[in-house]
């Protein structure tokens, strides 16, 4: 078992002790992701970046179906969704604003040589590995396309 794990497996004994349903809902559904992850065949063990990739996936569902449900005026919904957000973006490291990532970014253009759009897939790569749980993909892209221009 991880240190990752073993956290979310105390973070959800503390919850039920303190009955936080939406806590408890939340972190039922990350060790569910785990639980998939590790019984997907690939044999692979739950790392710390494949939990990263994990929770960022889940907060951005998180985020679209909050998106959708005020749209549609289903604040019931809503409110659900921004529980489970809260709490799994609190195991995520804190994002990055964009200026940092603007910097990061520059750096990785330096590093790969890169100096048109035709490298973009080189940069887009490195950053998003380099900036994974901290920045949104499309935040990302946005700043490279603007750089490599």
């Amino acid at each position: 078992m991880t240190t990752f794990e073993k956290r979310i497996n105390d973070d959800l004994k503390n919850a039920m002790k303190a009955k936080e349903k939406g806590k408890m809902r939340a972190i039922r559904a990350i060790k569910s992701a785990i639980l998939l992850a590790k019984t997907d065949g690939s044999g692979e063990e739950v790392t710390e970046d494949k939990a990263m990739k994990m929770l960022t996936k889940m907060a951005k569902q998180r985020k679209d179906s909050l998106k959708i449900f005020v749209e549609q005026g289903r604040e019931d919904l809503a409110v659900v969704e921004r529980e489970e957000l809260e709490v799994i973006a609190g195991y995520l490291p804190k994002a990055m604003t964009t200026e940092e990532i603007e910097a990061g970014v520059k750096a990785i253009i330096e590093k790969v040589g890169a100096s048109s759009m035709r490298d973009m897939g080189k940069v887009m790569g490195i950053a998003s590995k380099q900036f994974m749980g901290k920045a949104d993909g499309k935040a990302i892209s946005a700043i490279v396309k603007n750089l490599l221009k």
